[in-house]
């Protein structure tokens, strides 16, 4: 059995200080980013998340993501990746139809507003229990009142965690071939039997990902 993460665990023990994550002068190495997605992980499992549940993430390409998209692996949950262009009822759509029970959202900047057509869409849902904001700084306030931002809910949790074994058959992410647009949240959509398409771990196991296609009436 095994875990995708742990190939980022394995990474982080043979090579602790060498960077894996770099944006402009931002740098992780291996350590920080599993001891970061360790955190999440935690926080996850305190607020319910178990193996087999479904975990949305909406967030561009930034150090962010590789955290919550492995600290969300290491629970046994399959990630949910949400293109960063969908409208709240887009959203909807996809947290209802994937069975979602806890979304990570970007804050977003003014001319991509994220977290508000996440939490939007969220509010719309009444199955997804947990509603993440991530900050570009941890320590900043959220930009929703009343709304958890990840800094404040990762505050007191470990920085180690046992990734949960999965089997070759278990789901690791639920892809959308829908595009992004808002004709797509208010036409018919009907949706094909998902395909489970295997990607290998380095030849000793493989984890599902499941590609769900949405049709235009």
């Amino acid at each position: 059995m095994l875990n995708l993460s742990m190939l980022l665990e394995d990474s982080a023990r043979k090579y602790p200080d060498r960077e894996a994550v770099v944006l402009g002068p931002t740098r992780l190495t291996y350590s920080q980013v599993n001891a970061a997605a360790n955190q999440v992980a935690n926080l996850l499992v305190e607020r319910g998340i178990r193996p087999g549940d479904r975990v949305a993430l909406s967030c561009p390409n930034l150090p962010h993501f590789p955290v919550v998209y492995y600290g969300i692996l290491k629970t046994g949950a399959a990630v949910v990746p949400l293109n960063v262009l969908l409208k709240d009822r887009e959203i909807a759509y996809h947290l209802d139809d994937a069975d979602v029970k806890a979304y990570f959202c970007f804050e977003g900047t003014p001319e991509l507003p994220l977290c508000a057509e996440g939490f939007a869409g969220f509010k719309q849902v009444d199955p997804v229990e947990h509603f993440f904001v991530i900050t570009d700084d941890p320590a900043a306030r959220s930009p929703i009142d009343g709304v958890e931002t990840l800094g404040s809910a990762l505050v007191g949790h470990g920085t180690t965690f046992d990734s949960i074994p999965t089997e070759p058959t278990d789901t690791a992410a639920i892809l959308s071939s829908a595009p992004a647009t808002s004709h797509d949240a208010t036409r018919t959509a009907s949706t094909t039997s998902s395909t489970a398409r295997r990607t290998s771990s380095s030849g000793a196991a493989s984890t599902c990902i499941r590609v769900r296609s949405k049709k235009s009436s």
